[in-house]
């Protein structure tokens, strides 16, 4: 994924450091907690059981499952986040509340990993896996409607930025609350198959937005 600043950025004084740094610390801790699910089996409890270490790792993974699409899909909005602020060079109040109501989001997919893990085989795992891609579909949702407002007429944008590149990612992002809408409800369905759709879908926003040949000479 390409992480080139814009074109002129440098004469473009910035004014979102403090809203980078702020966000960064809550993807961080975010991705830090999804890790709070592995759990090392106790030996006590491996004797009361009757089982191996190994039978009970192996036990776990639903919980491996989880963790590494979570993982993944954290990890490719924080990227696609960064890539936000190469293009966003200022911030008002609204944009705030908009970037506040995406990380409050993000600091959900903790809980929601934990539900999907602990119900994947469970009776209750078409609720879970319903919640787990509600959610991504409420990030979705939260990044398109940050992105937007943000572009909207240039309103945050600096001065030298590319359009060709602002739009391409228009392009993609708008992709992602409609395809979390059929992961929703294919968890009705199949919830395994929703969960490795959610997987793909992160898988598909790790993709550089195409810029056209153009664009990318005169950068």
């Amino acid at each position: 994924m390409s992480t080139e600043a814009p074109q002129d950025a440098k004469q473009d004084p910035k004014e979102t450091g403090r809203v980078e740094a702020f966000s960064d610390g809550v993807f961080a801790v975010a991705i830090t907690l999804l890790a709070l699910d592995l759990k090392v089996p106790r030996a006590a409890e491996l004797q009361a059981a009757h089982t191996t270490l190994e039978a009970a790792l192996l036990a776990q993974w639903p919980v491996y499952l989880a963790y590494c699409i979570s993982f993944a899909t954290v990890l490719i909005m924080w990227s696609n986040h960064h890539k936000i602020f190469l293009h966003v060079r200022r911030v008002n109040p609204a944009f705030l509340l908009l970037n506040g109501l995406l990380l409050m989001l993000v600091t959900v997919v903790p809980f929601s990993t934990s539900l999907e893990a602990e119900h994947i085989l469970q009776p209750g795992a078409v609720t879970a896996t319903a919640v787990y891609s509600y959610v991504f579909l409420m990030i979705g949702a939260a990044f398109n409607a940050l992105w937007m407002y943000a572009v909207q007429n240039g309103r945050l944008l600096g001065a030298g930025h590319n359009p060709h590149a602002v739009a391409a990612i228009t392009r993609q992002y708008k992709y992602g609350p409609r395809y979390y809408v059929l992961a929703l409800l294919l968890a009705f369905v199949n919830a395994k198959a929703s969960l490795f759709a959610c997987l793909a879908l992160a898988l598909f926003f790790a993709i550089p937005e195409a810029t056209p040949p153009s664009s990318r000479a005169a950068q």
